[in-house]
């Protein structure tokens, strides 16, 4: 036997009328008000707020109800109390808190209920409903998602007051000089982020997986050279796609094809470790390339002594006459087996761009300054090594 209904002019006849909303409706407003990066992180609307509204003010107004009135209210007050908040939507602590740290995550797509609370159970605000009454009547704002430092027992107001604080959002900034070889951009992770060298080693050697060709020696001169800021806690993986995008990123700018990445990337290791002053990297690109063309070696000691494992300038003749080093442009004509380094934006784009010019030679003739000297023949070259020498003996010991 169905429930017989309220006719159209009974009090209660919109509130037995009122459907619930459907499930796409239901979803519609949840993600009207999710908070994301960028995105709103206020409250959900509640949507039963007016149905039960107009049946309480239906129960005041009607005098001749109050046996209905008596019969009605006490099955809705669970809902009313869903509505309107707990029982205690006034619990909040005062202050900015003990002075006891704690860091809190705001993850993409936490709503502000959620945000409130793991903000109670983290002790941070007394109550989760103290935290939601407060972004009820701030609807428009943005949380960020990311790491806050916080402290335990702050009121609602000081909670949220310091997740828009810029300050309190924990990163950790990595600087990575250009030039930089891949075994030490690593060690430099590990060292500024706390992911063991070891986990980052075993995501290094497996190179591929982050888009850069099998053909690839090994992932260096992919590690881009910039100033990182990560989250905390970020992933091994998560911080080497981070580099190697930003490589993908330098390239693509430069008008680099994805075939020539490698080649590019080779050659602008070998400029970035040359040059010294900015002009000169397209200079010293153009010398290789007017090499690789005329079949010359590149004859550059920088690759010779990656291809030994050691980190320094100078070579040996020994080293320098070593054919089965695959790194040895005295040995070997064209260019290395692989990038020596991470090459920056300004080694990039001149391997992709060398200067226009008929060099085949240079030589830095101040280690101070960076003054370098180009030359189409040898003989002028050999005056420039003249100049180089005669700098030299000037000045003992200088230019590192």
């Amino acid at each position: 036997m169905t429930d017989p209904q309220p006719p159209e002019n009974h009090p209660f006849a919109e509130f037995f009328r009122e459907s619930p909303p459907s499930d796409s409706r239901r979803a519609a407003r949840r993600e009207q008000h999710t908070a994301r990066s960028g995105r709103s992180g206020g409250p959900r609307r509640r949507g039963p707020v007016r149905v039960i509204v107009t049946v309480v003010v239906a129960l005041v107004l009607v005098g001749g109800l109050a046996t209905a009135a008596t019969a009605v209210i006490p099955p809705l007050l669970p809902g009313i109390e869903k509505v309107f908040g707990s029982k205690d939507t006034g619990a909040d602590y005062s202050g900015t808190g003990t002075g006891e740290k704690v860091d809190f995550v705001i993850n993409d797509g936490d709503v502000g209920e959620i945000i409130g609370d793991n903000l109670e159970s983290q002790g941070i605000v007394k109550s989760s409903a103290a935290f939601y009454n407060l972004l009820l009547t701030q609807p428009n704002l943005v949380f960020q998602p990311g790491t806050y430092t916080l402290s335990k027992e702050m009121s609602a107001q000081s909670a949220l007051t310091a997740l828009e604080d810029p300050a309190n959002h924990v990163t950790v900034q990595v600087v990575i000089p250009e030039g930089t070889l891949a075994a030490d951009v690593l060690t430099t992770l590990s060292t500024d982020t706390g992911v063991p060298l070891t986990d980052l080693q075993a995501e290094a050697a497996n190179f591929t997986q982050f888009g850069i060709d099998a053909s690839a020696p090994n992932i260096e001169g992919y590690l881009f050279p910039a100033t990182y800021t990560f989250e905390p806690n970020t992933s091994a993986k998560a911080l080497l796609q981070t580099m190697v995008d930003r490589t993908f990123q330098s390239l693509d700018t430069a008008g680099v094809p994805a075939a020539d990445r490698e080649r590019i990337l080779t050659l602008a290791s070998v400029v970035q470790k040359e040059a010294r002053l900015t002009p000169d990297f397209y200079k010293v690109a153009r010398v290789f390339t007017n090499r690789i063309a005329d079949d010359m070696p590149l004859q550059s000691d920088a690759t010779v002594a990656y291809g030994t494992g050691e980190k320094r300038v100078d070579t040996t003749d020994a080293e320098r006459n070593d054919e089965s080093n695959p790194y040895n442009t005295y040995a070997r004509t064209g260019l290395p087996a692989g990038p020596i380094s991470n090459p920056g934006d300004t080694a990039i784009d001149a391997a992709m761009h060398p200067a226009d010019g008929t060099w085949l030679y240079f030589v830095t003739i101040n280690l101070d300054t960076g003054e370098t000297v180009f030359s189409t023949s040898y003989d002028d070259h050999l005056k420039a090594v003249d100049q180089y020498q005669a700098w030299s003996a000037a000045n003992p010991g200088a230019g590192g």
